[in-house]
């Protein structure tokens, strides 16, 4: 499940210093691969209250009000943005994301330093002395059996195609791991991140072999702080780690996090100051927020898209001049104000803003993706081998929070649009868990969903659309597609990335699996007494620097 395209800025840095025979490094401190990020639309990024030399008050306790799902606190085997807000105060990667306001980077985390030894082969330095929350050493031994925990098929980590192409993980010495695979890997720096990449984060092998599958309920990470308790449908709790290896963090002493099903009652919590703040805003709430003066809200768009999916296994959507259809019918003005109160821009791709350079900043002057053209969609309709009027089943999670799935607000939107073309969906609503298994299982004729917090195109498409792949629910399947994007993830050159993208990205979107809706803005919000919190455009929402006025 994020963004910039560090990963490969870096590697095209990596590809010219191979070429030359010389060794890139990248130590502690140093931002590898940044690029400028385009703040479109955005709020109140970063809490400055820190940087300005107001004083830092230890202590406290947080309380944060979570509206977004929880699935697991087992990184390796999440698939929820709500569980990666909590993980990434738990766990590390061997890298981090970075934000300064400006630009995305990579920074050692876990990892003291980098050593590309080759386009292939890559020597990771640990920080001594870090431990996990039960006393456990974290050395190399620990980062290959959690890498290897994730690569391994008995195992079924959704996120395992991060490491297909790892061919061995071997341990230097105590404090040096070395990854080996068996081409260049573009997409390296994301996989190793805590946040994004979860195939990265760091686990704790004795804790997994003691409690099992428990462990996702129980974690134990090196993180700043560590796990107390997780209340079913009432609270998560973590405290302080007095061990935390980045001297003087974290600030807080405690963090309560209320479970809050209705997102009205969570903003209602927060204005009445019985939170501190929200771990997403709805888009809705987000004109309500910005009125109080009590309220910092952070956001922009985001690396992300929605969509409405179309199963190409069975039913009538098999026919891909229908699907064509249906994306060329979709008035995507109307869906951004209406569906996402102005707080989202058109999708033409899935290729969204802060993927530079991939992103073309004049995609809406171009004739390229899903666009209104009622004239061409019409054209489509008259193509499709049935004439008459469709009822596709359209499934709909309950419920609007501005993540995930679009919910019932866009299905009433489309369905005016769609029945120009004589498409009359039929709108199921049903609870997330029910939701779920209808789209894992291919129930549905039509669904909505988003995909969230991409840092590249390679996570942003490969495992949604290629042939089989885990998250590619509607069934789609095409070689040439397929190829360009496996092309695009073992060349280390972006320029060539960019040209095989564009291309795997306009063969998705002529045979429309998808219909593109929108690339949103995603919003947290916080009381003014909270200061400290650094945004980060992934989706995250990390405390490590946070404290209390």
């Amino acid at each position: 499940m994020s963004k910039i395209d560090h990963r490969s800025l870096l590697a095209a840095k990596l590809a010219k210093d191979f070429s030359r025979g010389r060794r890139a490094l990248l130590g502690a401190g140093a931002a590898a691969g940044a690029l400028g990020l385009a703040g479109i639309g955005s709020t109140a990024l970063v809490s400055d209250a820190h940087a300005q030399g107001q004083p830092v008050k230890r202590g406290g306790t947080i309380r944060l009000g979570w509206i977004d799902a929880l699935d697991t606190l087992d990184p390796h085997f999440t698939s929820s943005l709500g569980s990666i807000k909590v993980i990434n105060n738990v766990f590390n990667g061997l890298l981090k994301v970075t934000w300064d306001g400006k630009k995305v980077g990579f920074e050692p985390d876990l990892a003291e330093k980098w050593d590309a030894v080759s386009d292939r082969v890559h020597v990771f330095r640990l920080r001594k002395g870090v431990k996990f929350h039960n006393g456990d050493p974290l050395n190399a031994e620990a980062v290959k059996w959690s890498v290897e925990r994730v690569r391994d098929p008995a195992n079924k980590s959704q996120h395992a195609y991060h490491f297909e192409d790892l061919t061995s993980v071997d341990v230097v010495d105590e404090f040096t791991v070395r990854l080996t695979f068996s081409k260049p890997y573009a997409f390296l720096p994301v996989a190793l991140t805590g946040s994004t990449g979860r195939a990265g984060t760091i686990v704790c092998r004795s804790a997994i072999e003691k409690l099992g599958r428990d462990y996702g309920r129980n974690p134990v990470g090196t993180g700043p702080f560590k796990f107390v308790s997780w209340r079913e449908n009432d609270s998560i709790v973590l405290e302080r780690n007095p061990d935390y290896f980045e001297k003087g963090l974290p600030y807080l002493d405690r963090v309560e996090i209320r479970l809050i099903r209705e997102p009205s009652s969570g903003v209602a919590a927060l204005l009445a100051g019985q939170v501190d703040g929200l771990s997403l805003v709805p888009f809705q709430f987000v004109p309500e927020l910005r009125k109080s003066p009590n309220i910092a809200l952070y956001g922009q768009v985001e690396g992300n898209y929605s969509y409405v999916g179309m199963n190409n296994r069975k039913g009538p959507f098999m026919d891909v001049n229908l699907r064509r259809a249906v994306a060329h019918a979709i008035d995507r003005d109307v869906i951004v104000k209406q569906g996402y109160f102005g707080e989202a821009i058109p999708a033409f791709t899935p290729i969204s803003p802060p993927m530079t350079p991939f992103y073309d900043v004049n995609i809406a002057k171009s004739s390229r993706g899903h666009r209104l053209d009622l004239k061409k969609a019409m054209e489509f309709r008259k193509k499709a081998a049935d004439q008459s009027e469709v009822t596709p089943v359209y499934i709909v999670a309950e419920g609007f929070t501005g993540s995930g799935g679009s919910g019932t607000r866009i299905s009433q939107l489309l369905g005016p649009m769609l029945a120009k073309i004589g498409v009359k969906p039929k709108v199921e609503l049903s609870d997330r868990a029910a939701w779920l298994k209808r789209r894992n299982t291919g129930d549905f004729d039509m669904f909505d969903e988003a995909w969230i917090a991409d840092l590249d195109p390679h996570e942003t498409i490969t495992p949604e659309w290629s042939t089989g792949r885990q998250w590619n629910f509607v069934g789609y399947s095409n070689p040439e597609f397929d190829k360009l994007v496996a092309e695009a993830s073992d060349t280390l050159d972006t320029k060539r990335r960019i040209v095989l993208y564009n291309r795997a990205v306009d063969v998705l979107l002529d045979d429309a699996p998808l219909a593109m809706l929108a690339h949103r803005k995603v919003f947290k919000a916080f009381t003014r007494r909270v200061r400290g919190f650094q945004y980060i455009p992934v989706d995250l929402l990390n405390l490590h620097t946070v404290s209390l006025g």
